[in-house]
This record gives structure tokens, C-alpha cells and sequence, in this order.
């Protein structure tokens, strides 16, 4: 058999192997975040809402400052000071956005959702395997959030109409129906398209302003101030 005439039998070969590799690389770049633009996949500039709460344009600003800081996501637990400890700003979770942007607003949620959980440990959602609240880590878990604004009377209704969740709401999602929790801040830029306000998070990629509301199934929706 000729040298051509192997290459002529291996072709098929070569090129079901090619295509898996494309699906492959594929599959596992598509379940990375990557940083992008501050509004992608919108056709255009989302109008800036005005904003009558001194609180939430505080709030906002330092989210909106967030998507320019914080650049990377990193879940590590870090021993940090008490109260108003942080990790670097150039790195979080999606509730560091939360946390720093009440500080901003004059609201520590280290200390506030400590001193509840020391006071009503009980009430609090029971997943980590702990005896007592650590205030290194309590305010960043979505379910303790979730519990300490619901516990404050901030729970409102959980609707799938966009003109609901308005500037300054915190939101809360259910990623993957197995109790994967995510978190965000309603921000003031609107989408007219879409007719929502879009949302400031870090899902992975640093925190970003992105139009992803209805992306995940909400399980909380807060509005503290």
C-alpha cells in the first residue's frame, strides 16, 4: 500500500479526531468565566437610572468601582481583622461584592451578621459543620446572607417581571438546582431592550456588570435600603 493511499484511509480518522477535540475544548472553555466588557451582548449603552437614596448611590458607586478593582475570583477561606475585614480588593467571591458595597453605604455585614449569628446561631443555616459563628467567613456565604436580611424584615418578593428588582436590591440564585448559590446587586444601568436593570457580580470572571437577571433561578430578592 502506497504512502497515499494510507493517508487516504487515515483521513476519516484525523477527522473524527479533530472534531472531538473542538467539542472538547469547547465543553471546558465554555464552563470558564473569562472577564469581558462592562456591558456585554447589549447593542447598546444601557441609560444610567437616577438614584434618590444617598445609601444606594453609595452602594452602586463602590460596585461600580468593583468591576474595575476586582479582577479575579478566588474562594479561599483567609483570616481577616474584625470588624470591616477584607481580603484584597483585586480578588472575591460574589458576596464580597455585596459586603463592600454596604460598607460604602455605612453598613458592615461582618459585624452585622456576627453579632445576629452569635446571639441566634441556631437560626442560621447549618451546612458548614461548625459549633460557633467565625467571622472570617459567616458574611461571605450566600445562605447566611440570605438568612440574616430575611431575618431583618429586607425579603421581598420574588417575581419574573423585570421592572420589580430595582437599583440597589440584592438577588440571590439557585445555579444548578443542588443548592449552588449565587448573589448580586440590582445596579442603575437599564437595559432598555431587555426592560431590567442589569446586574454587578462576580461569578467568576471578577465583578462585572452584566444584563443576567433571569439567567438562574432567584431564590431571594432584598432591598436594605
Amino acid at each position: 500500500m502506497s504512502l497515499v493511499q494510507k493517508v487516504i484511509r487515515l483521513l476519516p480518522l484525523v477527522v473524527l479526531l479533530a472534531v472531538l477535540s473542538c467539542q472538547t475544548n469547547f465543553q471546558s472553555t465554555a464552563q470558564i468565566k473569562e472577564p469581558n466588557s462592562l456591558f456585554p451582548a447589549i447593542s447598546e449603552k444601557p441609560k444610567l437610572a437616577d438614584i434618590n437614596s444617598v445609601e444606594v448611590k453609595k452602594l452602586l458607586e463602590s460596585a461600580i468601582e468593583q468591576t474595575n478593582l476586582t479582577k479575579n475570583y478566588d474562594p479561599a477561606y483567609v483570616v481577616i481583622p474584625y470588624p470591616n475585614g477584607d481580603i484584597p480588593v483585586e480578588k472575591g467571591v460574589c458576596t464580597d461584592v455585596v459586603i463592600r458595597a454596604f460598607r460604602r453605604a455605612g453598613v458592615d455585614l461582618q459585624k452585622e451578621v456576627h453579632e445576629d449569628m452569635a446571639k441566634n446561631f441556631s437560626v442560621y443555616p447549618q451546612k458548614w459543620s461548625l459549633s460557633k459563628p467565625d467571622t472570617n467567613i459567616d458574611h461571605r456565604r450566600v445562605p447566611n446572607l440570605q438568612t440574616f436580611f430575611t431575618r431583618h424584615g429586607k425579603s421581598l418578593s420574588i417575581t419574573v417581571s423585570g421592572a420589580d428588582y430595582q437599583p440597589g436590591d440584592v438577588v440571590a440564585w439557585d445555579l444548578n438546582g443542588k443548592g449552588l448559590t449565587h448573589i448580586g446587586l440590582v445596579s442603575n444601568f437599564y437595559n432598555k431592550t431587555s426592560k431590567r436593570f442589569l446586574i454587578i457580580h462576580n461569578i467568576g470572571g471578577g465583578a462585572q456588570t452584566e444584563d443576567r437577571l433571569f439567567e438562574w433561578k432567584i431564590i431571594g430578592h432584598y432591598r436594605y435600603f
